[in-house]
């Protein structure tokens, strides 16, 4: 099921950096959550397992049950919405992991997809949105219920912590000027083909033809691309920082929501509803 990846000189380095125990696995079968037993035969490749588990009282009755699953004892590796890379902490050491979705994609692109998995593993921050919200997950929830289905306040979940890592990562994206060119160059080329998608987001959703949890998820992935840059960077993003965020969804490129983190997004989320009522 895994194999260990080889690491380009880049990829190397940035791992060395910022999470010098992960492992980065090449997975043999996509996956969404990774199967109970598959994920027990990380257990071949790592030391030792440590199952995160949240209390249930952080759920509203309604939600999915993968976040149940989540919630439970179980080893849970993977949630809807990861992509091609996904990462966990639950082992020791730390693994990547590298989907075979993402066989046939730019080269530039994967490495910059695992690079930044690597360096979300060295932030220390809780790898799914449920230890990031923990008990105002039922606040979201509620904010939300008149707008969205719990698995639309799943998705938005996910965007708005997303998001939250996007605001850590991205001040070590623009580093990489200089000491990860390749990387850099990818990290700008990914922003500035997110800037015609965002344009008419505002405009889609307020005439329906985006729903918001699907809004939310681009505007919230290009949080990660929203910073100011050195003059390397491409012409159209010199002095813009980026790709800029759509009303309502600016707020969350902010060093306030950065700050503030669970408490910021369920106060966002309140008032961004009431506007819409």
């Amino acid at each position: 099921m895994f194999s260990e990846r080889d690491l380009s000189a880049d990829l190397a380095a940035v791992r060395d950096e910022h999470a010098p125990d992960a492992v980065v696995l090449d997975c043999a079968r996509d996956f969404e959550t990774l199967p109970s037993a598959q994920a027990e035969d990380l257990s071949l490749l790592t030391d030792s397992f440590e199952p995160r588990s949240y209390p249930s009282e952080w759920l509203p009755p309604d939600a999915p049950e993968i976040l149940r699953r989540y919630a439970s004892d179980d080893l849970t590796v993977g949630a809807p919405g990861d992509g091609g890379v996904a990462w966990t902490h639950q082992t020791d050491p730390p693994v990547v992991l590298v989907k075979p979705r993402l066989e046939g994609s730019p080269g530039p692109f994967v490495d910059f997809l695992v690079a930044e998995a690597l360096v979300q593993v060295g932030l220390d921050l809780p790898e799914h949105f449920l230890g990031f919200f923990g008990e105002r997950y039922r606040d979201l929830a509620a904010a939300a219920e008149d707008r969205l289905d719990p698995t639309g306040t799943y998705q938005l979940a996910a965007a708005l912590y997303d998001a939250y890592l996007g605001l850590h990562t991205r001040e070590v994206f623009a580093d990489w000027a200089e000491s990860r060119p390749d990387l850099f160059d990818t990290w700008v080329d990914a922003g500035e083909r997110l800037e015609p998608r965002l344009a008419d987001l505002s405009t889609d959703l307020a005439r329906g033809r985006t729903d918001f949890g699907d809004a939310a998820e681009l505007a919230c992935a290009a949080v990660k691309h929203t910073v100011e840059r050195n003059s390397r960077t491409s012409d159209s993003h010199a002095n813009g920082g980026g790709p800029e965020l759509p009303t309502p969804f600016g707020a969350l490129g902010t060093g306030a929501y950065r700050e503030y983190g669970a408490d910021y997004a369920v106060q966002w989320a309140e008032k961004t509803f009431e506007r819409l009522d």
